[in-house]
């Protein structure tokens, strides 16, 4: 990132990384951003898609880890009724030019075309594991959530009573909500409406994954059957409600972290670290058995073929490189 902003009175000085960057609440920084930048965008954008495919992992934990969901957010919340005052403003082509630099478009369409192509050509692979080797998947993403919670634990450089417990009511919120039932019923479109704008909020805050909240809402076959089936009243629903979420909720995320930037990472921590619920390798059915449906959450002594310790821990391992790595990442693309 080349653009820079004012450190605020609740955020920490020394660190580098851009998870520990205020975010400004006046305006959006302008980005100039060469093509090797808006490729690491891309790249970014890829493994933000491969998280959101599992039902338990949010992209919003990689957009944060990877040093872009501040940039993320600036972008999101800037889209609005302004832009319209941008481009009379302006008018013709250089209005366009400026609305395109307000809403941060090329850092959009890129970090977008990543996610597409994760969920183009990852979507299979994965839905293929969680349905036949579940415990290879939920092994890597379980290390993987682990490394984010203690790189972003060390973020957090002014710990006191209030974020300790906001830091626990991240963490209980994230478990209540991944033990919760899930709902079976047909949804009507009203409902659709409010499961997409919940599931966007979800996909964009760290921690639980919107295609979860779906699960958990009684939505997600719903919206899968509607795509495969082109229904296009139930895919524009899903849309506009999505589209609801987004422009309400990252307007008040921005102004949290604008002003209360330590206190809001510590809930946003507490929810990732809850999400490990979530993600636990070992789980079973109400049986006790191994099934595509396999919800409840065992020791790994009890699980049916047993621990499988080497591959498990070998797993956690390689998704704990690869986050410090895209950690690092992130921080130096802060430098340059």
């Amino acid at each position: 990132m080349t653009a820079s902003q004012s450190p605020r009175p609740d955020a920490p000085s020394s660190s580098t990384h851009a998870a520990s960057q205020p975010i400004a609440e006046e305006s959006s920084p302008i980005y100039h951003d060469n093509p090797k930048q808006l490729l690491g965008v891309y790249v970014k954008g890829i493994a933000m898609g491969a998280a959101d495919i599992v039902p338990g992992v949010s992209g919003g934990t990689i957009a944060l880890i990877a040093g872009i969901y501040e940039r993320l957010i600036n972008a999101l919340s800037s889209v609005g009724p302004n832009l319209w005052q941008t481009f009379r403003q302006e008018g013709g082509l250089k209005g366009l030019i400026a609305v395109w630099r307000q809403v941060d478009a090329t850092f959009l369409v890129c970090l977008l075309l990543g996610i597409a192509t994760s969920f183009a050509t990852l979507a299979g692979l994965i839905k293929h594991l969680l349905d036949n080797q579940p415990l290879l998947i939920w092994s890597f993403f379980f290390g993987l959530v682990v490394a984010t919670v203690f790189i972003l634990l060390t973020e957090i450089t002014r710990w006191n009573i209030g974020r300790v417990a906001l830091f626990l009511l991240g963490a209980g919120s994230a478990v209540v909500i991944s033990s919760l039932p899930l709902l079976t019923t047909a949804p009507s479109l009203p409902y659709l409406f409010l499961a997409g704008a919940i599931a966007i909020c979800a996909m964009i805050l760290p921690g639980i994954s919107g295609s979860f909240i779906l699960l958990l809402m009684g939505a997600y076959d719903s919206v899968l059957e509607a795509v495969h089936m082109l229904n296009f009243s139930i895919i524009f629903t899903v849309i506009a409600g999505m589209a609801t979420g987004l422009l309400l909720f990252t307007r008040m995320l921005k102004w949290l972290l604008s002003r209360y930037y330590q206190a809001t990472l510590a809930l946003l921590t507490g929810f990732i670290a809850g999400s490990l619920v979530k993600v636990w390798p070992w789980k079973t059915d109400a049986l006790g058995t191994l099934s595509s449906d396999a919800i409840n959450n065992v020791m790994p002594w009890q699980y049916p073929t047993g621990a499988h310790w080497l591959t498990t821990l070998g797993l956690m391992l390689l998704g704990a490189v690869l986050v410090t790595a895209l950690s690092w990442w992130g921080r130096h693309g802060v430098r340059s």
